[in-house]
Order: C-alpha cells, then structure tokens, then sequence
C-alpha cells in the first residue's frame, strides 16, 4: 500500500453548467494505492475550487469542491473493467474528472437564502430590499395601469366606479 499527496492543474475546462472547474485550476489530490488479487485499488479525495454564476441572481461565485473517490484498476487480462492498469502506471485523470463533474450542483447558489431577480426589473433582491412601484416595462400595458390609477384615485367618475346605484 502507499499513500500520496500531489496537485495537478486541469488541463481542460471541467462542467458545462453554471459552474464548473476552469482550465488549469489546481487540484489537490490524496490517494492511497492499494495492490489486490485483482489489481489496484484507488481511493482518495480530490479537492478544488469551482467558479461560475448563481442560479437565481446571476452573480459571479467561486466554491469549494472536495469529492472521495474509489475505484478498482484491473490488471491487464482480467474480467472487463472500466479502468486498467497500463505499464505499472494507473491513470487517475478520467476518474477525478467524473467524480468531480457529478459532484457539481445542478443550480448553484451564492447562499442559500438567496432571493433572486425582481420578475419586473430584473434587479437583485438582495441589493434593492425596498420594493418601489415602478413604471410597467411594457408599453401595451400602460393604459391597463393608467385605468387602475385613475379608479384608485377618483372612485366618483362615471365609467370608472365599480360602484353600482
């Protein structure tokens, strides 16, 4: 058995969503190497960081990513195996990778209790907490919100009271 320590720097971009772990990050890795009847046995933990944009405002973020792995090499001529041993070497950069790249979320957050964008000016939540009444952003609206001013601000004009006599 042996143990080691080393980092290694990605040499592709890892993830295509929101967030992902960008070309030539540093990843630090500690595997133990285990020799079994039917190859070597990696286990580990890889750790990183991740960058990209939250999924509800959209603001740039960078998160830590740390994963255990665990995987069977097989020694050439043994049953199908997804990995095997080439030349006294085993190569961890595919089983790293996976590990990682599903370890990703899905819709990542810059903190859990974020709000998002406001539906109507796109602004975020979380730096305008006070809500003003603003102008529609759509004009085919505007004589829908200029009737609804006007019965809220004169109830007696006929044609616009909801009153019935």
């Amino acid at each position: 058995m042996r143990e080691v320590s080393f980092d290694v720097q990605t040499a592709d971009k890892w993830g295509e969503g929101l967030v992902a772990v960008e070309e030539k990050s540093a990843i630090e890795l500690d595997v133990k190497l285990e020799s079994v009847h039917e190859g070597i046995l990696v286990s580990g933990v890889a750790a990183g960081q991740a960058a990209g944009i939250c999924g509800r405002c959209l603001t740039d973020i960078v998160q830590p990513v740390e994963v255990e792995f665990q995987e069977l090499f097989a020694y050439p001529g043994q049953e199908a195996a997804d990995f095997e041993v080439q030349d006294d070497h085993v190569d961890l950069e595919i089983l790293v990778r996976d590990a990682i790249v599903l370890s990703l979320p899905f819709q990542p957050v810059c903190r859990p209790d974020c709000p998002g964008l406001d539906p109507e000016t796109g602004e975020r939540l979380a730096e305008n907490t006070v809500v003003e009444p603003r102008e529609a952003l759509d004009p085919r609206w505007a004589a829908l919100a200029e009737l609804a001013a006007d019965q809220d601000s004169d109830p007696g004009e006929p044609g616009l009271s909801t009153q019935t006599s």
